[in-house]
């Protein structure tokens, strides 16, 4: 029997603060490190030395790290590449899980898209980020033998801009692994109740629309403070703008990137989680609330209800105060509190890192050279 080798881009993984595509990339190679045989090998590319966290290099799961100051996916990994191939190795396919695969590779790809946002929202990203986002993802889409979207929205996204075949998209959804709730009797206690965010800072997480809807709804709710937990985005200075101008600097809390212990206690005790997005390609931090039982507010947008289902209560994102509506029902209804939590709670379990890297496997082992 012929062995299977996989190439894989796993600098996503290999980063210290892990959210979104990171959490994704680091989750399939935990997965594909259990498969790994003989029979079916993983090469993992690197621009970096792999992190603690990452799976330990085995016989057949190894680490390779391809040295490059920039273009690295573009220039110095597909150089290497070449340079495998011809000194008569091979790989069967090149897995890239966010967006950019090797420019001229000489073995067949599959990329795994997890948004398009960069198209809706241009004036939300960097130049130079917006640059590369259009640009390497449509490369990446146009010549990858298959593509892996992680929602239904995606993959509908995809074919109405880029006009790809639907035979091509696969859409595998992200998993998520229910958290061990240890006891968090010593840690200390927040004497407040509080609405929470957590999520990365910038202008697409529509946070202006939730600031401005917190503020309203604390002229009547004096003891409440709204958490907005994460690391800085692009463009996030308007955002703390926003604040200084509303005077709320004491009452809108900022204490940045949050470990999973923290998120853990911020989960439990919140009166909900908000996600008020105008676009995500899927929304990991639904499934976090959900699975720590604290009921979801969530934008009516894009992916959110195809992955909220009926465990959430959704508003119009461009109306401040439909969102204000709906946090006072979270606060004035017990019964619709406790049905939220128990719906979510049931609605996490369709969803698995173990069936998201099983899929996953499935599509690159189809591809044969």
């Amino acid at each position: 029997m012929k062995k299977t080798i996989i190439g894989i881009d796993g600098n996503e993984a290999n980063v210290i603060h892990k959210v979104g595509v990171s959490v994704y990339t680091h989750n399939l190679l935990k997965y594909f490190h259990s498969q790994a045989t003989e029979d079916l090998q993983f090469i993992v590319y690197l621009r970096n030395n792999p992190s603690e966290e990452l799976p330990k290099e085995t016989e057949h799961f190894k680490y390779k790290v391809v040295w490059g100051p920039t273009l690295w996916s573009q220039l110095f990994l597909p150089l290497h590449l070449w340079i495998y191939k011809f000194l008569g190795n091979y790989l069967d396919v090149f897995f890239s899980p966010a967006h950019y695969i090797p420019r001229f590779c000489p073995f067949k790809t599959i990329v795994t898209i997890h948004d398009l946002s960069y198209l809706y929202f241009p004036t939300e990203f960097l130049k130079k980020d917006l640059f590369q986002l259009k640009n390497w993802t449509e490369y990446a889409l146009k010549n990858s033998q298959q593509i892996i979207a992680v929602s239904k929205t995606t993959k509908k996204d995809i074919i109405h801009e880029y006009s790809i075949p639907d035979e091509k998209i696969s859409v595998i959804y992200n998993g998520y692994t229910n958290p061990i709730h240890d006891s968090d009797s010593h840690k200390q206690k927040l004497s407040y109740p509080y609405f929470l965010y957590i999520g990365t800072v910038q202008p697409r997480k529509n946070l202006n629309v939730l600031i401005t809807a917190f503020a309203e709804f604390y002229k009547t709710h004096k003891e409440f403070k709204l958490i907005i937990a994460g690391k800085k985005g692009w463009l996030y200075e308007s955002i703390f703008k926003l604040v200084e101008e509303l005077g709320m600097k004491q009452t809108i809390l900022f204490p940045g990137f949050v470990s999973e212990e923290e998120k853990d206690r911020l989960y439990k005790k919140a009166a909900a989680f908000i996600l008020p997005s105008l676009y995500e390609g899927f929304g990991i931090p639904l499934l976090e609330a959900m699975a720590h039982e604290c009921p979801v507010i969530s934008s009516f947008s894009s992916s959110l209800p195809e992955i909220g289902g009926e465990a959430c209560l959704y508003f119009d994102p461009k109306n401040s105060d439909d969102l204000v509506e709906k946090m006072n029902s979270i606060i004035t209804n017990k019964e619709l509190v406790k049905k939220l939590s128990l719906l979510g709670k049931k609605r996490i379990e369709i969803f698995s890192w173990e069936e998201t890297g099983k899929n996953t496997l499935h599509i690159l082992q189809s591809i044969h050279e």
